[in-house]
């Protein structure tokens, strides 16, 4: 447990290098601090702080900054909430087409925060509107499938045995009539309860329709949209390391990594800062994730956030994600 002392300029400290990007000695920290303290008494806190792996020293340097672990303390103990960091000049995010919306809010991250705005495309409800079976030849079928808003998927399945076209209309038929509107998960449960009263093979054909159409939609919401990369090449912790710069610009064309990160802080409420080092969650240890999820109608259907260096302004950072969270639940509501 640190003391009010060791507290004070452990803050200090990771302020000064959040906003220098300079290791910090012990005359920066006795200036900043405030505290009446000897340059002696500083550098005995200091490597009381070394120890308890909050802070290191670089090899190049005398001064200290911040480890993982320290970043961790600082946002979760040290930082203040303070009003007007962020000024959102720009018109409130407009009603429109889902995907239009949250390219803007990724772009609109991306020009707030100077970093990477990240945000993922809200789920869908796994609900089918109209479904068709066309055979393409011999236990090849063609499964149809449109979503209550028009969207279409098409998938060639394989069948255990040959079925003629008028038995495929008739598995339609039975899909169409009986379970149009209901999830994908409803219609999994009535065939659980109705399998008995149905053919063998259109029971069959209906459950592979089913995990066909759960896949198209699992798909479709594995969707992230990323603004802003190329603000990594003007930051000073990347700028002269080619090699942090090449994996992380592979993070953001392997998407499906991408959207594990965010999937995480979907099942967390508010804002959640992922600090890379310190977990498995941020695969880099230079990297940063401030995100929250974002809702539509009271449920949570997607995930934005803000992409960066450890060395960042949390609390405007914070911010940032905070309103464009609300300003994204906003514009989709309206729809």
């Amino acid at each position: 447990m640190l003391d009010e002392r060791s507290k004070s300029l452990l803050k200090t400290l990771v302020e000064r290098y959040i906003a220098d990007g300079q290791p910090v000695g012990s005359r920066t920290l006795s200036k900043a601090s405030g505290l009446e303290l000897s340059p002696a008494t500083i550098r005995n806190v200091m490597a009381d702080l070394e120890e308890l792996g909050l802070i290191a020293s670089p090899h190049t340097s005398a001064g200290r900054i911040p480890t993982p672990r320290g970043y961790r303390l600082f946002v979760d103990t040290m930082l203040t909430a303070q009003p007007s960091l962020v000024s959102v000049d720009a018109v409130p995010l407009q009603p429109d087409q889902p995907q239009r919306v949250i390219a803007s809010a990724a772009q609109l991250l991306s020009s707030l925060s100077n970093f990477v705005g990240v945000v993922t495309a809200p789920k869908k409800p796994s609900v089918f509107h109209h479904i068709e079976f066309l055979r393409l030849g011999e236990r090849r079928v063609l499964v149809i499938l449109v979503s209550p808003d028009g969207d279409v998927q098409n998938r060639v399945i394989f069948t255990p045995q040959d079925l003629s076209q008028a038995e495929l209309a008739e598995a339609s038929n039975r899909l169409n009539a009986g379970y149009a509107g209901l999830t994908l998960e409803g219609v999994r449960e009535r065939l659980r309860s109705e399998v008995d009263a149905l053919r063998g093979e259109i029971a069959g054909l209906m459950s592979a329709a089913v995990r066909v159409g759960t896949e198209a939609m699992a798909q479709q919401d594995e969707q992230v949209v990323v603004s802003g990369e190329r603000n990594l090449l003007t930051v000073q912790d990347f700028s002269h390391d080619m090699g942090s710069l090449r994996r992380l610009f592979d993070l953001f064309e392997q998407k499906t990594q991408l959207m594990r990160l965010l999937d995480t802080s979907s099942r967390a409420e508010g804002v959640r800062i992922y600090i890379g080092g310190e977990s498995q969650v941020v695969p880099y240890e230079e990297l940063s994730i401030v995100s929250a999820p974002y809702e539509v109608d009271g449920q949570v259907v997607g995930t934005l956030g803000v992409i960066g260096p450890t060395r960042m302004a949390y609390d405007r950072m914070i911010q940032i994600v905070d309103i464009t969270s609300r300003m994204v639940g906003q514009a989709l509501s309206q729809r």
